[in-house]
């Protein structure tokens, strides 16, 4: 077992933490997509918001600016809040990799799911308390009373008590959760359950991620949600995407120093000009070759192993296809300290296919030193994809689903977490009842790239799907009753 030893100087000090920059967008940019019904009523809510909270702010905090939906979706969802003429911030805590280990331990246990890590005794307990009130302290610094902050996730729980005592409404918002309660779960709310009971609020992303001792608490379901005008999810013409995708290789051809251009979010043109950071590929696949994606983090709950296995297992069905399985770059998350460990196992697994399955197999490693340029390079290659998998074995929600949908790819995902709610089996996509079941997954992404038209009519089903309930218009909305309902009591 992992031993905790907790420095003074590990975690932030006395200085404030550190603000993430946002900078505004009018929410009305978003009329052109969703209506002017839908704009209308989001006008509404926020303009709402604005008039209740007079001098107080909203202020979000995490873990991390980069690796992962939560901070993708904060940066949107601010620069849409602060538009609006709310004053929003974005802050993040600071820690040290003995701390992520715990939380990551955590959030395996939130899932449902047992995981190694350090023992959740006492000494994790004041060592979790520890971080969690320095890092108050030093947010405490730059948040007034009446202030409406939002704590995200295990890594910031332990912020609320000294949040609370300094005049401050809190509302803890769980990404995660699971289906089934168990005693990974239990185990998980019994250490974190002391930090929050002296929250104001709560919000989970499904209904029944929600435990029974919250069952009296104020409780909001809002689920995730993308934005349509983001560098990952706005128009991306098809010869862009195709240029974006040689240039990771992941598609033969091109010419010779070929340029992959986009456009930016300041309407500037940009380049594409990183390649990964680490490929594994005996060569890139054919530019006629269907080619099946999956997009996820690496952590051992997104399984990319298992679909790897499952692809190289399922030759008749699959044969002709390519696999591409891509995450950020493992140095680039700081609070996932499993990344490394999961990547390398993968580059294991696949180094010791055989050639005939490994040379139908890409490994690939995103740089994020360009944000909007790693936006813009998944974007090329959802829309790239024949076929996008999300093949989890546990999911909080699963945006890179909704970022499929959008991009009207059909989807072949695991029946976990909020990637139900997203999809209806047969009419947004495929569900598969069992994510452990290899077979059934290479038999239902096969049988989409053998009969394209049916693939295509999933696709027409997501896109009016995601454009219907999961857009960033809806979620504004809610968290604008949320906040507006903790202003006036």
């Amino acid at each position: 077992m992992a031993q905790l030893f907790f420095s003074p100087h590990a975690t932030a000090g006395e200085a404030p933490l550190p603000e993430v920059a946002v900078a505004p967008a009018d929410p009305s940019l978003l009329r052109d997509t969703i209506g002017p019904e839908r704009a209308a009523g989001l006008d509404a809510a926020v303009g709402g918001l604005r008039s209740v909270l007079g001098a107080r702010r909203v202020i979000d905090v995490n873990s991390t600016t980069a690796g992962g939906g939560v901070a993708e979706m904060l940066y949107r969802i601010v620069r849409y809040t602060r538009g609006a003429g709310v004053d929003a911030r974005w802050f993040t805590i600071e820690a040290d990799p003995t701390f992520f280990a715990l939380t990551k331990r955590l959030h395996h246990l939130l899932h449902g799911q047992d995981a190694p890590g350090p023992p959740l005794d006492t000494h994790a307990g004041a060592y979790y308390a520890a971080v969690g009130e320095r890092n108050a302290r030093a947010l405490l610094r730059s948040v007034r009373p009446g202030d409406l902050v939002t704590l995200h996730d295990p890594q910031t729980a332990g912020l609320a008590p000294a949040l609370r005592r300094g005049g401050v409404r809190v509302v803890w918002r769980s990404h995660i959760g699971s289906d089934a309660h168990n005693e990974f779960t239990d185990r998980a709310w019994a250490f974190l359950r002391p930090f929050l009971d002296s929250a104001d609020a709560f919000v989970f992303s499904r209904a029944r991620y929600v435990p029974g001792w919250l069952a009296e608490r104020q409780i909001a379901v809002i689920q995730p949600s993308i934005d349509p005008l983001s560098a990952k999810n706005r128009p991306l013409d098809d010869h862009a995407a195709a240029a974006i995708v040689r240039r990771m290789g992941l598609r033969a051809g091109g010419r010779a120093r070929e340029r992959a251009f986009y456009r930016r979010g300041d309407g500037t043109v940009g380049q594409v000009r990183r390649r990964p950071v680490c490929l594994y590929s005996v060569s890139p696949p054919p530019a006629e070759a269907p080619l099946v994606v999956q997009i996820s983090r690496w952590d051992p709950l997104k399984d990319m192993a298992g679909v790897m296995s499952s692809f190289a297992a399922g030759a008749a069905s699959l044969d002709g296809a390519h696999l591409a399985l891509v995450g950020p770059d493992v140095t680039g998350v700081s609070d996932d300290p499993e990344g490394g460990a999961v990547f390398a196992q993968c580059v294991d697994l696949w180094g010791r296919l055989p050639l005939r399955s490994r040379s139908r197999i890409h490994l690939v490693c995103l740089p994020m030193a360009d944000a909007e340029e790693n936006a813009v390079t998944v974007s090329a290659l959802q829309q790239q994809a024949t076929v996008v998998a999300q093949k989890s074995l546990a999911e909080g929600f699963g945006l890179t689903v909704t970022e499929a949908m959008w991009k009207s790819r059909p989807v072949v995902a695991s029946a976990v977490g909020g990637i139900r709610d997203q999809i209806q089996h047969g009419v947004h996509g495929i569900l598969l009842d069992d994510p452990h079941d290899r077979v059934a997954f290479a038999a239902h992404a096969g049988g989409l790239l053998q009969d394209p038209g049916r693939a295509a009519a999933l696709g027409a089903g997501a896109r009016r799907r995601a454009l219907e309930h999961f857009l960033d218009d809806r979620q504004l909305c809610q968290q604008s009753a949320l906040y507006q309902s903790l202003a006036v009591a």
